[in-house]
């Protein structure tokens, strides 16, 4: 028993959600649930100004509101303000927007797809896909970056049963795959994608998820083989994993005259896709008039 950290889509914006085994409820990021709604460029000030306005919600606002702790790519823990969905309902009856009403429908959908999901786990595969579809990704990304999820966790498992640290210890382990195969640290490797809080596989390329699956796949095998305990003798086998990827890079780099390791986003492919739509929507226009 315990909490399943997810990231759910509402439109173009992600939402930081925990399902609780224990009360069998979803909790959302108040802070992201008011952007994505008010799309507020100051989320703070917005639901400080809120609770003031509404008396009534800053009085209750103790009782709605859970801390929780998230954990970002670098391993490290975030405490953010979360509700339920009765919290969530109650907060969006402050604020005026458009977009209220189909956030509530949505927030709905969310709470019924939880129960199917555990009926059924496929589904919830199927939504992360549909998900990844709305961000803009291609089929071909989605299916890499599902396998890797599956990838990622199995090695998580093995870390887990032996002995590493969650948290810290997953996150050298994983600087340490990332260094050895991409010659960057996971906050270096965002800082060259130009990300803060974004998932750093969610914003990798085909041939960089391919390259990270491979070093991570040969880490699992290896551990699954070779037990290690301490925290060296896993560095140790995050290295290992990293240099066959290291290698495959290289001979691929070789042989396609591309580099793999990018600073190509999910944000910046999209904003190089723009001017193309935009002129292919000229070229149409003149065509109709043509």
């Amino acid at each position: 028993m315990g909490t399943k950290q997810e990231l759910k889509v509402f439109g173009d914006k992600q939402i930081r959600t925990y399902w609780d085994d224990v009360q069998e409820r979803w909790f959302f990021c108040i802070a992201d649930v008011v952007e994505a709604i008010t799309d507020s460029s100051d989320v703070r000030q917005y639901i400080k100004r809120l609770r003031q306005r509404d008396a009534e919600l800053g009085a209750v606002w103790g009782t709605i509101c859970t801390p929780h702790q998230f954990r970002s790519t670098d391993g490290k823990l975030h405490s953010v303000h979360c509700s339920s969905l009765e919290g969530v309902f109650r907060i969006i009856q402050s604020i005026t927007s458009k977009k209220a009403e189909p956030f509530k429908r949505w927030l709905a959908q969310v709470g019924a797809e939880r129960i199917h999901q555990m009926q059924d786990p496929e589904l919830g595969i199927r939504q992360s896909l549909l998900d990844y579809k709305r961000l803009g990704y291609s089929d071909n990304w989605i299916n890499q970056r599902l396998k890797s999820i599956e990838i990622r966790k199995d090695l998580t498992d093995q870390w887990k049963a032996h002995g590493v640290e969650e948290g810290t210890g997953y996150a050298t382990l994983t600087d340490i795959i990332y260094y050895t195969w991409a010659g960057l640290t996971a906050r270096e490797y965002k800082h060259l994608k130009g990300l803060t809080q974004e998932n750093l596989r969610d914003n990798m390329t085909n041939e960089e998820l391919v390259m990270n699956m491979l070093a991570e796949l040969t880490a699992t095998n290896i551990t699954k083989e070779e037990h290690p305990e301490s925290m060296s003798e896993h560095a140790r086998v995050a290295e290992r994993g990293g240099s066959v990827a290291k290698v495959a890079k290289e001979a691929f780099e070789k042989q396609t005259g591309k580099k793999v390791v990018s600073s190509m986003s999910r944000k910046r492919y999209l904003e190089s896709q723009q001017p193309r739509l935009e002129l292919d929507d000229s070229d149409s226009e003149e065509e109709t008039k043509n």
